[in-house]
């Protein structure tokens, strides 16, 4: 049996094939013009899901790069913090060495006591340090500050609740410090040791007890500021391995989706000539109009 051709089929025929064309051509054109090979799932829904997933990928990067920077910024801010404390707490121990030496009259001790009061509230406002309204000597405390004034020097901060930033799929770094492991709390606090200090030099007592726990808490500022260097240490890993993974994702991301504009381009133009041969040979094919048939 053969099949009947008419006009209508040769019609519907042509125009489907050189709207095949030209979608083609429409689909090159979006490429070239947002410079992605995929634009919606349908184009192509494999690379459609990895893209998804590195997308995924790289806001999760760029949320613990964020994280590093903050955990940079804190550690630094203590690091600083701790740096300033020690050499004040230094200061002060050489002052009451020299107080507790007895050649000093009870002006020269007055003085000396009286500097050691300042370096005592020196001392505190290094404690209190804050960043961004935050203090990094207090945990996740939002008191506004960390060590309130003596004779108490109550400590603010809440027990076991260290400031932490995710800077890794499965790593996390401690920020802060533990203001109470550093100065002290209450009356074994670095201040209250100071005020001590103070007034057994206006006194003229023996000063060697005090001396003794000025000392513990020095040590354990160095065994802080060791613990905080080691911390930082791993964060600015962080910020480099970050780094490198940020750039590893986006040259995925790229190999994935953008498109190849060398052969965007000639496929174009392909496109573009294919169209154009298939119009002409379509107005010779459907020359014939009805006043033809009535002839």
């Amino acid at each position: 049996m053969i099949e009947r051709v008419t006009q209508a089929t040769v019609q519907r025929s042509t125009l489907a094939n050189l709207q095949l064309n030209l979608s083609a051509t429409a689909r090159l054109q979006e490429q070239m013009s947002s410079g992605k090979r995929i634009n919606v799932p349908s184009d192509d829904p494999a690379a459609a899901h990895d893209v998804l997933r590195l997308r995924a990928d790289q806001r999760a990067t760029a949320q613990q790069q964020r994280n590093a920077a903050d955990g940079d910024a804190w550690l630094t801010t203590v690091d600083a913090a701790l740096s300033t404390s020690l050499s004040v707490v230094r200061q002060a121990r050489d002052l009451t060495v020299r107080g507790g030496s007895g050649a000093l009259n009870g002006e020269a001790r007055e003085a000396l006591a009286a500097q050691v009061e300042g370096l005592r509230d020196q001392l505190r406002d290094q404690a209190n340090t804050t960043l961004g309204g935050r203090l990094v000597f207090a945990g996740t405390s939002s008191a506004a500050q960390a060590f309130g004034a003596g004779p108490a020097y109550a400590y603010a901060g809440v027990p076991g609740a260290g400031v932490e930033r995710r800077v890794g799929p499965d790593a996390t770094v401690r920020v802060d410090s533990d203001g109470a492991a550093v100065f002290g709390e209450g009356p074994d606090s670095v201040f209250a040791v100071l005020d001590s200090l103070a007034a057994g030099l206006r006194a003229g007592t023996d000063l060697s007890t005090d001396q003794a726990r000025l000392d513990v808490r020095m040590n354990a500022m160095l065994r802080e500021v060791s613990s905080v260097g080691a911390r930082h240490n791993r964060v600015l890993s962080a910020v480099d391995e970050l780094q490198d993974r940020a750039l590893t994702v986006r040259t995925q991301l790229g190999g994935i989706e953008d498109v190849d504009l060398a052969a965007a381009i000639v496929e174009l133009q392909s496109q573009e000539v294919a169209y154009q041969g298939a119009l002409a040979a379509t107005s010779k094919v459907l020359q014939p109009s009805l006043l033809d048939f009535l002839r």
